[in-house]
């Protein structure tokens, strides 16, 4: 498929040539247009091509066919230009794009939008600037009139939309100005809801140039003989590097950084920059470039008995069933045993994609990692840019990186030969993507991609999903079990405290039982660490006036604000709206004021009362805001600089720390009765998790919970480590009440600006369904617990069906119509409908 299309003149016949283009837009279609007869030999699938989309609109597309064929309706544009000469698109990819639309439901258009980074996207939408690493002096490109054109605007302005650089340039098609100037890496492209490419870079120092010869360091050195300090530097810098040996190696010189921290005088070594003797500058490097620097442990990785079985398991199992499910407990090593699974793959000539769920996990992991393969690993998450995804884009494609540990979103790299997927955590909520379309779950996105690649799947968890060990007891996936933590140390000893008790007999300290503060208190005394856990941020979940009962409310959403003290403002969690904090009722104006509820901010405020001699650190969206936020905390906490650290679920994602013995779980009957048929799953998988970082090596790990219930069932399975019956208990609840994975679930949302108006398009999309599928298949319609969000009213229903009901892929097929042909009557042409599949890939 992915074949170049050539075309020979042998009999002087001109052939014409057309190619289908998939377009990053919301329609369900591909658009056909006409090849100019010079690119006929040149054409291939996969590429990337500019097209014209309406009258205005410039759009980076990729060819998916090639033919000859005509559109019967309209004439064909001309493709504008191709900007790759070989596919950065594989079939592989095109494939997997096309299930994906048709299972989650939205266009392949859509799904495009979110693979390709927009460094790949050129569009009338696209900002440019230039590329931090051009020098505009010596150039090896000379730059015709247009491209100067460009670069000096550019100079001045900083970065141009695509809009204004067309009227700059003029007559001339400006896309061709633009690819001109990206292959001479004058410029990069942007959105403008992205951040610009920032590089990376490092100050580094040098002897500058009238001082690389004997004598000239020589007289240097008899001015700075009352000047030891000085002395010291100079030493300093001409043993890391022997200009005198080899004067080529003072052009690159030290890291300023790394030089400083060899007990380098700060001031004495800036007071040589100030006389000349030596010179500070600045180089770009790349992200990747510490990976290859890193000395890479090739001492062969030592598995205990229990590992070395899983693994063989493992290796067996793949030899009958494409997935296996490794089951192994918190602690256990199944991070060893992946790393010795990646080995084997490698070595065969086979690419590796590692998922793991969230970044704050990336950051530990890759560390560990780099160490053992070293610059043949790339990483890719949110956090980068969209310039640094291309770089790992690119790097796969001409065979930099076979080895992949990313998020989500890694699932759509130009994988040719992947011989194996992991994926770590595969029970966690943070590989569906919610907004926008495709909305999809990568665990089930990386099973068909394994299949497209026919590769294998390890699915790795403590906890697994309902769903993925329910396909495993009926053997769709082979399972594997780890049963005991790595060296045989112990498992966590939980404790139930009662929350409600405690209150009554207002022995409480802050939102702190005594029992959790004595503990708290013993394991400082030990010099031991603590993780508090609780999954809400910010200071208290709302404000209630005490004379008139008011409760702020978001100006856009059906929430109340949460009051961040940092900040002094009421914050929406969802759509971002923000207000002072007056102090005072803006009903009645007074400033009798109750902060209800607790969040990560109050706990930390309470912490450091109660302990003030304490380090105590915050984890949560408001603190790991910065890009490497993430992996600073993680770093002081893994050195020790941290005694305390409060967090949201982030810090219940697999983290490996040495020094934790004691994990504190708050509030967590909120997330045992939230409305929703996997709250319990995903209480136990919280607790569980959050409570395995505890004595990981000591084996004397505590976990204290603070409860209103504690004699509440599900508690009772988590503090006994009985995933297997909690697993037979909830796989009962869901036959019983006909739930995944026993049958199949689609939520339809729908949304509307006018709360009556959206309210009849569900009461009308509901009706026209049951027609359709059966009153009993249909259910609701009816409003979520937060009915407006963004200005939006929203209402929902449920299409359950059962497995024996045909084809998904038939009803689906049926939805969409019926969706599209509510939505362009006129009375519903402002209501939206989202479907979203919420039952796991068969």
């Amino acid at each position: 498929m992915s074949q170049l299309v050539q075309h020979t003149t042998t009999y002087r016949e001109r052939v014409t040539l057309f190619t289908d283009i998939l377009l990053p837009v919301p329609v369900p279609r591909h658009y056909t247009y006409r090849v100019p007869h010079k690119w006929n030999e040149f054409i291939q699938i996969g590429q990337r091509v500019i097209v014209q989309f309406g009258p205005k609109k410039i759009l980076t597309g990729v060819v998916v066919m090639i033919h000859e064929n005509p559109p019967k309706i309209h004439e064909a544009k001309y493709l504008l230009d191709i900007l790759d000469e070989q596919p950065v698109v594989n079939t592989i990819q095109l494939s997997l794009f096309e299930w994906m639309a048709s299972y989650y439901m939205c266009a392949e258009g859509q799904v495009l939008q979110v693979a390709l980074p927009s460094g790949l996207k050129l569009s009338s939408q696209s900002r440019i600037q230039i590329h931090p690493e051009y020098q505009l002096e010596p150039d090896s490109y000379p730059l015709d009139q247009h491209e100067s054109m460009l670069i000096n605007a550019l100079q001045n302005k900083g970065a141009l939309d695509y809009t204004v650089a067309t009227d700059l340039i003029g007559s001339k098609p400006v896309h061709k100005t633009i690819k001109s100037l990206l292959a001479k890496n004058a410029i990069i492209l942007f959105e403008q809801v992205k951040e610009k490419y920032q590089p990376k870079k490092e100050r580094r120092i040098r002897l500058t140039t009238s001082f690389i010869t004997h004598k000239a360091i020589e007289d240097q050195f008899e001015l700075l003989q009352k000047k030891p300090k000085q002395t010291e530097v100079l030493l300093k810098y001409l043993q890391q590097v022997p200009v005198l040996k080899e004067k080529g190696l003072n052009q690159e010189g030290v890291s300023k950084s790394g030089f400083l921290s060899d007990k380098i005088s700060p001031s004495s070594l800036n007071t040589l920059v100030k006389n000349g003797v030596l010179e500070e500058f600045e180089v770009v490097i790349s992200r990747f470039q510490a990976l290859g620097k890193q000395i890479i442990d090739d001492h062969e990785l030592v598995l205990s008995a229990q590992q070395c079985q899983a693994r063989d398991e493992i290796l067996n199992s793949f030899e009958k069933k494409p997935t296996v499910l490794f089951h192994g407990v918190t602690g256990s090593g199944k991070t060893e045993i992946y790393i010795d699974l990646i080995n084997k793959v490698l070595k065969s000539g086979s690419q590796v994609l590692y998922l793991l769920p969230e970044i704050a996990l990336t950051t530990q992991i890759v560390r560990r990692l780099q160490k053992i393969f070293g610059d043949s690993m790339g990483i890719y998450h949110s956090r980068f840019s969209d310039n640094e995804r291309v770089e790992v884009w690119r790097g796969i494609l001409e065979g930099k990186f076979s080895f992949i540990v990313g998020v989500r979103s890694a699932v759509f790299l130009p994988f040719d030969n992947l011989g194996l997927i992991i994926v770590d955590e595969e029970h966690e909520l943070s590989y569906k993507q919610f907004d926008p379309a495709p909305r999809y779950h990568a665990r089930d996105v990386a099973l068909i991609l394994a299949r497209l690649h026919h590769s294998k799947t390890l699915l790795g968890s403590a906890t697994p999903s309902i769903e993925s060990y329910y396909h495993a007891q009926r053997g769709k996936y082979a399972l594997v079990e780890l049963n005991e933590r790595y060296r045989k140390v112990a498992l966590p000893v939980y404790q139930l405290i009662d929350s409600r008790k405690e209150q009554l007999k207002k022995r409480l300290k802050g939102v702190f039982t005594t029992e959790l503060i004595d503990a708290i208190d013993k394991m400082l005394q030990d010099g031991l660490q603590a993780i508090i856990f609780q999954n809400r941020r910010g200071y208290a979940p709302y404000l209630q006036c005490q004379v008139c009962g008011d409760i702020p409310q978001c100006a856009n959403c059906a929430v109340t604000l949460t009051f961040h003290l940092h900040y002094n403002q009421l914050r929406c969690h969802y759509c971002g709206f923000q207000q002072k904090m007056t102090g005072t009722c803006a009903q009645c104006e007074s400033n009798e004021l109750n902060q209800v509820g607790f969040g990560t901010e109050k706990i930390e405020e309470d912490l450091k009362g109660i302990f003030p001699d304490a380090r105590i650190q915050r984890m949560d969206l408001d603190t790991t805001r910065r890009k490497y936020s993430y992996q600073e905390i993680i770093d002081h906490f893994e050195r020790g600089i941290i005694d305390i650290l409060i967090g949201t679920q982030m810090v219940s994602k697999g983290l490996d720390f040495d020094k934790v013995d004691l994990v504190g779980v708050l509030d967590i009957d909120r997330a045992m009765n939230f409305p929703d048929f996997r709250s319990h799953e995903r209480a136990f998988q919280l607790i569980t998790q959050v409570g395995g970082r505890a004595g990981r090596r000591s084996g004397e790990g505590r976990v204290l919970v603070q409860t209103g219930n504690v004699k509440h069932q599900l508690l009772q399975l988590i503090i006994d480590h009985n995933y297997w019956g909690f697993y037979q208990h909830e796989i009962q609840e869901r036959l019983n009440y006909q739930y995944p994975p026993f049958v199949r679930l689609i939520r339809l949302t729908v949304k509307s600006p006018d709360r009556e108006l959206g309210f009849r398009a569900a009461h009308e999309l509901a009706n026209r369904l049951v027609k359709g599928l059966g009153k009993s298949r249909v259910l609701g319609p009816q409003e979520p617990v937060i009915s407006k969000i963004r200005n939006k009213y929203l209402m929902e229903l449920y299409i359950k069906l059962e497995k024996g009901m045909g084809t998904m892929d038939k009803v689906k097929r049926h939805l969409s119509g019926e969706l599209k042909k509510l939505t362009s009557e006129n009375n519903f042409r402002s209501v939206r409908i989202i479907p979203r599949v919420m039952s796991t890939f068969k």
